[in-house]
């Protein structure tokens, strides 16, 4: 049951939480015995790959993605519609569980916060998931950056593999928002601390080991995907591969255990599996596909997210994740509330709490496009679900579920924020309805294309572009990686999450527009090729007030301030 309600901070009704120990839950409700589980605490533990491993030939579950409308200052809920979808599942006597990533630090203490989820539809111990949790990122950094001092060793003692160091592609990595680190000069100080050169700093979430570690099925998978990546080039412009400076298996060693999925728990003691935490908006978004094939064999029902809006987060969870795990998705649930439609329609946040039908009517566009792009672009079965606030007018709400007829999608009042599983469990029989409904899933672009033309197929058929552009340094690097053997790979879109455009003040539903892809990266061990577009960063920096400020520990170890 929730804990007692009140006017309680999300933190306050998570420290309130009556957890069960995680040991017996996981027996109880999933069958994993108790040596295939290794506890951090009382109440996190981590699924052995054994396990996971044996569970193999058990039949899949029904796959659910949780999307969302493109974010606003005014916030949408995804992650905590997800929370709630899976505990509604299993108030109606579903067998159900969730996928979540996990959060990186970089939001936490920058200007977005924690994302344990909200109310009463959140993942617990919250306080350890946003903290550190069980170290998985910190050994994504080390072995990001073990390889990273490795090449500079390399070159140190004689550079057998003949790197041009004006040609190296690895960057460093830190799971914090330090827009200092950007770009960086290396190997100051004579020649015993190497050659002289520019690096720069990514934040762990878009680092490529992060996508192997989402994307690998295996330990061996893994390890042979570290193994491709490519760090540098030779004067002739040959790749060298991590391999070729025997890194990988270190690398792998550091990224073993970390690998194993971590099973926690929702407010209402339901099991819940949080692993790998790429962003969206500069990587593939999607938690691991270890966890999500595991929860697919253990559970009937699996509600799992992508990061940011649909354009972003659901595009690569279709054209990567799935393309790469051979996954379907049974069906999406599209997550907005009102502020956020009144703020794609013109309203600044001071004044979303007023009713507005008029802006409510001009932002919808925003949430028409993700309609469309689910249901006709990838073949989706899907509804909306509103997240409910105590400030949306009758009039509003009304009008949003009248309108919902233009597609044929139903529009559905959640209110699991506030009352848990019970206030979604309408959407959840809906979702159950809808997982029996004709598939038609396909990609959005087909796998022989170019590289050129899966990029102008995100851009036209997602984004709403009219074109996509590239200087003529950009374009040879493209038509570089395409004559190179990579064109088979999908396109990973690194942009803003705050528009359909490159251009984040640019609300609602913008067409017509020209998307200009500014850099291209290769990530040959995850394979897909990274385009970034317009002014995105793959290091951001922190705000004026960074959510960090209101952080703290009281004497006898309380944390507050955190979400």
């Amino acid at each position: 049951m929730p804990p007692s309600k009140g006017s309680l901070s999300n933190i306050e009704i998570a420290q309130q939480a009556r957890m069960k120990p995680i040991v017996p839950l996981a027996k109880e409700r999933l069958g994993i015995p108790e040596e295939h589980l290794s506890p951090y605490g009382h109440y996190k533990a981590k699924v052995s790959l054994d396990y996971c491993t044996h569970l193999e030939g058990k039949k899949d579950g029904k796959l659910i993605l949780v999307t969302a409308i493109s974010p606003t200052p005014a916030g949408e809920g995804k992650t905590t519609m997800t929370v709630g979808l899976g505990d509604a599942l299993n108030r109606i006597g579903k067998k159900a569980m969730i996928c979540l990533r996990e959060p990186a630090l970089g939001p936490v203490f920058g200007m977005k916060g924690g994302a344990a989820g909200g109310g009463y539809s959140q993942v617990v111990p919250m306080e350890d998931i946003n903290l550190h949790f069980t170290g998985d990122f910190s050994a994504i950094a080390l072995a990001n950056n073990l390889l990273a001092a490795m090449i500079d060793n390399h070159i140190h003692h004689g550079n057998a593999c003949g790197f041009d160091v004006r040609r190296i592609t690895w960057r460093r990595v830190v799971d914090c928002n330090d827009r200092a680190l950007r770009d960086i000069t290396v190997g100051l100080g004579g020649p015993g601390n190497g050659y002289p050169r520019q690096d720069g700093f990514d934040i762990v979430a878009a680092s490529e080991v992060m996508a192997i570690f989402c994307l690998a099925t295996s330990l061996k998978d893994l390890k042979e995907r570290l193994g491709k990546i490519v760090v540098g080039y030779t004067r002739d412009q040959k790749p060298i591969h991590a391999r070729d400076i025997k890194a990988h298996g270190a690398m792998a060693a550091l990224l073993k255990d970390a690998l194993a999925p971590n099973l926690v728990q929702t407010l209402e003691n339901n099991p819940a599996i949080i692993h790998g935490g790429p962003f969206a908006n500069i990587a593939h978004g999607c938690n691991s596909v270890m966890a999500t094939k595991t929860a697919l064999k253990l559970a009937d029902y699996v509600v799992t997210e992508g990061g940011f809006g649909a354009d972003l987060g659901a595009e690569k969870f279709v054209d990567i994740k799935c393309r790469k795990a051979g996954l379907v998705p049974d069906a999406a649930v599209i997550v907005a509330t009102v502020r956020a439609i009144k703020y794609h329609g013109g309203v600044e946040v001071p004044d979303l709490g007023r009713e507005n039908l008029n802006a409510l009517k001009a932002g919808i566009s925003n949430l028409d496009r993700h309609i469309d792009n689910v249901r006709d672009v990838w073949g989706l079965p899907c509804l909306v679900a509103i997240n409910h606030r105590a400030e949306d007018s009758a009039a509003e709400l009304n009008w949003l579920q009248e309108r919902a007829t233009r597609h044929g999608v139903k529009v559905i009042i959640a209110k699991h924020y506030a009352e848990g599983g019970k206030g979604a469990t309408i959407v959840a029989r809906e979702v159950v309805e809808l997982c029996s409904h004709p598939n038609y899933f396909r990609f959005t672009y087909d796998e022989q294309e170019t590289l050129w033309d899966k990029m102008r197929a995100v851009a036209t058929k997602i984004y709403g572009a009219s074109e996509i552009t590239a200087d003529s340094k950009v374009r040879g690097q493209i038509k570089q990686l395409q004559k190179s053997g990579y064109g088979h790979y999908p396109v990973c879109v690194a942009k803003t999450q705050y528009s359909f455009s490159t251009d984040p003040k640019l609300r609602g539903a913008p067409h017509g527009h020209v998307v200009n892809i500014r850099e291209v990266r290769l990530a040959a061990g995850a394979e897909f090729i990274v385009m970034i577009c317009g002014d995105i960063m793959t290091m951001p920096g922190l705000p004026v007030t960074p959510a960090a400020n209101n952080i703290d520990v009281s004497d006898d170890g309380k944390i507050t301030g955190l979400f």
